[in-house]
């Protein structure tokens, strides 16, 4: 950009200094005449990411152009004095005191642009590529205080309630909650759809004790219920009564000290901080009794789980702890930014490289590094973003094929359950068919898919599977 600035600048002086413009009036004349819409176009053609770019030029013009794929997020809002814009809505409502209709969305390849009399535009300047917008944002990294953000969280919850219900059945002895602080939507929404379920329990229950009927079909449905309670001989109110009291058991079992980020920490920091981060509320369980599930927005390394929070969850001596992440499986890295790029730290990475091992089939992760290694010094243009044939294509994605999510899942319970724990550890995840229901207008899912939405994507993918297999562990996919 700066390179075409200077470009057209040289342009602009030749041509009014033809004209005979000379001093203060040529200077004016050139900043009146920069074209930095055309600029911005130019240069960023041939650019491969996820970026929100801000920035101003000497004569007074400034700017903010959004990625053509839409995968970082950008508002704005606009008065008679100001131009404001930024990653997140609910900033901009709070800090200009604005509703929310009154926050627009850039949409992808758009920009702003503003000139130094005041006047601004808004155009497209590059035509969009089959957006792809960023989930991760609406999952744990932009603030729930957004209006949408809220919403979709809390549908991330609700959506597991099949799930959770088959690996929780006796919900009398189980007790939810979330951790950490960021999943506290999605456990609103968790519970909400517990309870909706439930409440459907308990009117078909109503109704059959009204009705004064039963068989064997409805008594296996509502054995949930705990129907032991309801003796022979007590009147249809009184049973109704123990009907009604059946509800959700939600306690915050764990606390975390939010000063301490243990996300973006690096390597043995990481694992300092996990140990110390996170506390518990003692005696909010019955031992031996009761099984606790908590609520995660996502899993990426597992250490956290690992190193912390199982072992001080287990300290309440629950019968069973089940780990729920609002989240699919993190499986490939992001490039577009967000630092996830290094493959041999996800957990679900290491799952499927366990499984593999354990069935004797490591001839995949051989054929898969010969593959990626024969395309790492591909042309950008050679990577695949469609499956096309005869171009490179996310070949990583054939560690996890021969197993189901269910078979990774499992295996990701058992890498995180701390050595001579004294119960089983489950664990769930979202599915990216209900991570799509949830989150409809941001569909960029790569880091659970491996369908990146740019070619720069593909070969961060297959350059992290080489780094991995070549033992660089600490080298990004996208440092070359």
């Amino acid at each position: 950009m700066g390179a075409l600035l200077d470009e057209n600048h040289s342009d602009l002086y030749r041509r009014f200094k033809k004209e005979g413009l000379r001093g203060e009036e040529l200077n004016a004349k050139i900043e009146d005449n920069i074209d930095i819409e055309g600029i911005i176009s130019d240069a960023s053609r041939t650019w491969d990411g996820g970026f929100c770019i801000v920035g101003a030029t000497g004569s007074g013009e400034s700017f903010v152009f959004r990625d053509r794929w839409g995968i970082r997020p950008c508002f704005y809002y606009i008065d008679d004095e100001i131009v404001v814009a930024a990653s997140e809505r609910a900033a901009i409502q709070t800090a200009m005191n604005v509703k929310y209709s009154q926050v627009k969305i850039l949409q992808p390849g758009e920009a702003i642009t503003i000139h130094k009399d005041g006047k601004y535009n808004i155009s497209c300047l590059v035509k969009p590529e089959n957006p792809r917008p960023c989930s991760f944002e609406r999952i744990y990294f932009s603030r729930g205080s957004d209006a949408d953000i809220y919403q979709e969280r809390k549908m991330l919850g609700r959506l597991l309630t099949p799930q959770i219900l088959k690996a929780c059945p006796d919900l009398d002895h189980t007790v939810f909650s979330f951790i950490p602080n960021t999943a506290e939507v999605a456990f609103y929404g968790m519970v909400e759809g517990l309870n909706d379920y439930l409440d459907m329990l308990k009117f078909k229950k109503i109704k059959e004790l009204l009705n004064g009927s039963g068989n064997a079909a409805m008594e296996e449905e509502f054995e949930i219920l705990n129907r032991t309670d309801l003796l022979e001989g007590e009147t249809a109110e009184e049973q109704i009564k123990k009907v009604l009291a059946h509800k959700i058991r939600t306690e915050k079992l764990a606390i975390k000290d939010i000063k301490m980020r243990t996300f973006i920490a690096e390597g043995s920091t990481r694992n300092d901080m996990a140990a110390h981060v996170y506390d518990i509320t003692y005696n909010s369980i019955t031992p031996g009794v009761d099984s606790i599930a908590v609520i995660d927005d996502s899993i990426v390394r597992g250490t956290t789980l690992r190193q912390s929070i199982i072992k001080i969850l287990s300290r309440l001596e629950p019968k069973e702890i089940v780990i729920i992440s609002s989240s699919p499986q993190i499986r490939y890295p992001d490039c577009y930014g967000i630092d996830m790029s290094r493959m041999g730290e996800f957990i679900a990475f290491n799952a499927a490289v366990e499984l593999l091992k354990e069935r004797g089939m490591t001839d995949i992760l051989s054929d898969v590094y010969r593959k990626c290694k024969a395309a790492e010094n591909l042309p950008l243009e050679s990577f695949s973003c469609t499956s096309a044939p005869d171009i490179a294509e996310n070949y990583v994605k054939e560690v996890y094929a021969p197993f189901t999510d269910d078979e990774i899942s499992d295996k990701i319970a058992r890498l995180v359950t701390p050595e001579g724990l004294g119960c089983k550890v489950k664990v769930i995840f979202q599915s990216i068919d209900n991570l799509h229901r949830a989150c409809p207008h941001n569909q960029g899912d790569w880091y659970f898919s491996g369908n990146y939405p740019t070619p720069g994507g593909t070969r961060t993918a297959i350059q992290a599977y080489i780094n991995y297999f070549e033992g660089n562990p600490y080298k990004r996919g996208y440092s070359r």
